[in-house]
């Protein structure tokens, strides 16, 4: 285990923080530029951070990109890509939502559906993902090309299946199409806040029991001390008796499976059905979230609340004159500062280490020649 010390902290630190302070002052410029006030836009966004609306909502949205981030952090773990989490949590939102609002659902208990419910966006995240898994130990084919496939094929099957033909229906006074209405039986009530006429996700403790296995298995089981190290090097692995498909397979099938969970907080602590206006595009923000959180459990945490609090207060510019997507660019922005100032790091460690050991070893040698 790493010891902590000051200069490890402040170089654990050095690449979000000098990331974000880039990514402020690059944004700050480019509103110069086109005329708007730096000054005015972090006030609007500072008058918007302190409605408790918009924290509640910046809460809720961070617990979607979270649970995407974790899902995307399993397969960075194992050095695999898995690009396709966002079809995996669309197909999953929807199929789950279809069977927690059938009819046959009414009879039966509040926490037997509720967990019904959640088991099966697993499994059909998982599924989904095993696909690319097969695929991948079978005929070699590269997780990114067939999640991004698998990406385009979720889409049009979901638009096939959100059909009043099929598992949805025409909401009334609409022209809106959703699959039928999750009854109080099978919804996670939110908790109230004052202030605020949103609630918190009742399953916000969701996302932190996700966090939790994700650390714990990865950092105190063996599968995770595998896991990890068939990321860093499959022939060690190999030579260490660990099946290198089998660790595919199994990684790919626990990202989908988390993949799956993305969509539920929403679906049954405030949508209660799939419908045409269900939040698209969380599964590619997970990619971002986790590489800012670089894979941490705690890392991705406050990655996504960040990204929430930016969704949640880039609204506010409007009213302010600036454009909203001066937000877009400054998550963009950070994302790259942050792969570029983490390799900087990480450059400047390893020389610093080996500047360390040269000088150890020149100690030594000096010693041995005294005592000569």
């Amino acid at each position: 285990m790493r010891n902590l010390t000051l200069r490890s902290v402040l170089l654990g630190l050095a690449a979000p923080v000098g990331a974000l302070v880039f990514a402020a002052l690059l944004c700050a410029g480019i509103l110069a530029v086109t005329g708007h006030s730096p000054v005015d836009t972090v006030d609007a966004m500072s008058a918007s951070a302190q409605r408790p609306r918009t924290l509640v909502n910046s809460l809720n949205t961070a617990v979607s990109y979270y649970l995407s981030a974790v899902a995307v952090a399993i397969g960075f773990r194992m050095k695999l890509f898995n690009i396709g989490v966002d079809g995996q949590y669309r197909m999953a939102a929807l199929l789950a939502a279809a069977l927690a609002g059938a009819a046959f659902m009414e009879g039966v208990p509040p926490v037997l559906r509720v967990t019904m419910t959640v088991l099966a966006s697993m499994l059909v995240g998982a599924a989904w993902a095993g696909i690319a898994a097969l695929l991948k130990v079978t005929r070699g084919v590269s997780e990114v090309i067939s999640t991004i496939m698998l990406n385009a094929i979720a889409t049009y099957l979901v638009s096939y299946l959100n059909n009043p033909a099929r598992l949805a229906e025409v909401n009334p006074g609409s022209n809106d199409v959703k699959t039928p209405d999750i009854t109080a039986g099978g919804q996670v009530p939110g908790f109230e806040v004052t202030g605020s006429s949103s609630k918190v996700y009742g399953l916000v403790f969701l996302a932190v029991l996700v966090g939790f296995l994700y650390w714990f298995v990865l950092s105190r089981t063996r599968f995770g001390f595998e896991l990890k190290a068939t990321g860093l090097s499959e022939s060690a692995a190999v030579a260490s008796g660990v099946s290198v498909k089998k660790m595919v397979v199994i990684s790919m099938l626990l990202s989908g499976a988390v993949a799956g969970l993305v969509g539920i907080p929403e679906l049954l602590g405030a949508s209660h059905s799939y419908s045409l206006n269900f939040p698209a595009g969380v599964g590619f923000i997970g990619i971002a979230v986790a590489l800012l959180g670089r894979n941490h459990p705690i890392g991705m945490a406050v990655a996504a609340l960040l990204w929430g609090f930016l969704f949640n207060t880039a609204n506010s510019l409007d009213t302010a004159g600036v454009p909203r997507e001066i937000v877009d660019i400054m998550q963009g922005v950070i994302v790259l500062s942050v792969v570029v100032a983490y390799e900087l790091v990480r450059r400047y460690r390893v020389r610093a280490e080996q500047h360390a050991v040269g000088h150890a070893l020149g100690r030594t040698k000096t010693a041995e020649e005294v005592s000569a």
